[in-house]
């Protein structure tokens, strides 16, 4: 358990990419960089969708104890239960006369696209009837169970990671792993004491069926798992993490869980207060920029701890030994010109020396984008760069930024954009061009409205920080010569 730490950190703010005692956390997969721009009404569509948990692992190795755990400690939270059991097949005729030699642990046993319906359902908020299964005469009885939608959706079954399809609805994959052994304990257990079978007969389904199954269908899904859970029910810690994972989850905004590359800054009042300080419309020029710099400041300070550290030994003034961390030293800056040169300073403030490229780009409403100006380090595709614009309303700039650096060679997984508001067709736009940049800001906004402005928004930032008039059609950016 000494890996224990470094996990939960991981688990809590990352959810991608490390081991804790059997806890696995995969990372992003490629997605089609093609994207059709969405409406900000699709957007807001999203993020109505429910925290899907997949609960899966070998028949009694505990996941519905795990289940119970899970929904007893998020007692403040709306949780319903689906179990795989509940879409069985009904069985022929003639599977009836051969029910002995049916094998109830087979992926073809379910009707998984009746679970992908009711599941489909209960995701865009919508009331479903789950079947209630027979284990007596293996058929589907009524009346069916009435589930409404919820915050929280658990799906348990012991194959529920097998289908690809059934995999992609779950925003937290669990697998149970308990001995074998105990396993098949528990299941002598339950079969001859709760349904009366003969123990002989409760050893051959075993041989025969249920650990062939699980070789072959169940056990190379724990692959897919997010995370792991030795010892089933009885590893507490295990689930009290969880549980903190999942509550932390629920409190972020709905379009982190959609995205897991998407990092909003924990509100707090004086977060709160300074938002409200820079939105108001007669707060004076002074008060915009001091209120802005500190939001920039956190949004920077964030943002740099994303970035790769190698772990470091000091000697202190006492002669002991501190064993800290390295900063990462190769990155660099990049300003879109002319908004994103007020994070500068902040950037400058925290890490000394570095190096600041620039980006015009000309704006024209939701649909002009033209590069005009460029100047970036020669070597910056060997740099982490934190990209810098304070506004992210339709993505457009920030997709045509981003993809400069990308043809400069750097990596995406490299980069990553810092911004104080974001609007939520930014982020789906972004995100899903760019799903492994990561986007570090203040706070989502509601949406755009007619003439692609950002809403509540603060106004046109640029003007109002250099104290510009935004109607002075005089006004001019200098560019720089090359």
């Amino acid at each position: 358990m000494g890996s224990t730490p470094k996990s939960v950190v991981d688990l809590i703010e990352a959810s991608s990419g490390a081991h804790f005692s059997g806890f696995h956390l995969d990372g992003l997969d490629p997605r089609n960089s093609e994207l059709e721009q969405p409406t900000t009404s699709a957007a807001e569509h999203l993020h109505k969708q429910p925290f899907v948990i997949g609960v899966a692992g070998g028949a009694a190795s505990g996941k519905t104890t795990v289940c119970d755990m899970i929904i007893e400690q998020l007692h403040d939270q709306r949780v319903v239960l689906v179990n795989q059991d509940s879409f069985y097949h009904n069985l022929t005729l003639e599977e009836l006369t051969r029910v002995h030699e049916y094998n109830f642990d087979h992926p073809d046993a379910f009707d998984t696209e009746q679970l992908l319906w009711a599941m489909e359902k209960l995701k865009h908020g919508q009331a479903v009837d789950i079947p209630k299964y027979d284990f007596k005469s293996y058929k589907n009885i009524f009346p069916a169970r009435r589930v409404n939608p919820s915050d929280v959706i658990i799906l348990e079954g012991i194959l529920i990671f097998h289908d690809p399809r059934v995999r992609d609805l779950m925003s937290m994959k669990i697998f149970v792993d308990t001995d074998a052994d105990v396993r098949l304990a528990r299941r002598i257990r339950r079969d001859t004491v709760e349904k009366c079978r003969d123990i002989n007969m409760v050893l051959d389904q075993y041989s025969n069926f249920v650990k062939p199954a699980f070789d072959d269908f169940i056990l190379p899904t724990k692959k897919y798992a997010d995370i792991i859970i030795p010892r089933g029910g009885d590893n507490h810690v295990a689930i009290d993490l969880i549980v903190q994972h999942i509550c932390t989850k629920l409190g972020q905004h709905d379009l982190c869980k959609i995205y897991p590359n998407l990092y909003v800054i924990q509100s707090t009042f004086q977060i709160r207060g300074m938002h409200t300080l820079i939105r108001d419309a007669e707060t004076t020029k002074h008060d915009f920029v001091f209120y802005a710099d500190r939001l920039i400041r956190l949004v920077v300070e964030h943002g740099l701890g994303h970035l790769p550290f190698t772990e470091k030994q000091v000697i202190t003034p006492t002669g002991s030994v501190y064993t800290g961390v390295d900063f990462c030293k190769r990155l660099c800056g990049v300003s879109i010109i002319r908004s994103g040169e007020s994070m500068e300073n902040a950037l400058r403030a925290c890490c000394k020396g570095i190096k600041i490229g620039k980006i015009l780009i000309h704006r024209e409403g939701d649909n002009g984008q033209q590069l005009i100006y460029e100047k970036l380090p020669k070597d910056i595709s060997d740099r982490h760069v934190l990209l810098l614009d304070p506004i992210l309303g339709t993505g457009n700039s920030a997709v045509q930024a981003i993809s400069l650096l990308i043809k400069k060679g750097v990596p995406e997984s490299n980069i990553i954009f810092l911004n104080l508001i974001s609007a939520p067709r930014g982020v789906h736009v972004v995100c899903k061009r760019f799903p492994r940049i990561k986007i570090v800001t203040s706070e989502i906004e509601t949406g755009l409205n007619k003439d692609f402005r950002v809403i509540p928004g603060m106004g046109e930032f640029g003007d109002r920080y250099f104290g510009t008039d935004d109607d002075d059609d005089q006004q001019a950016v200098v560019v720089p010569p090359q």
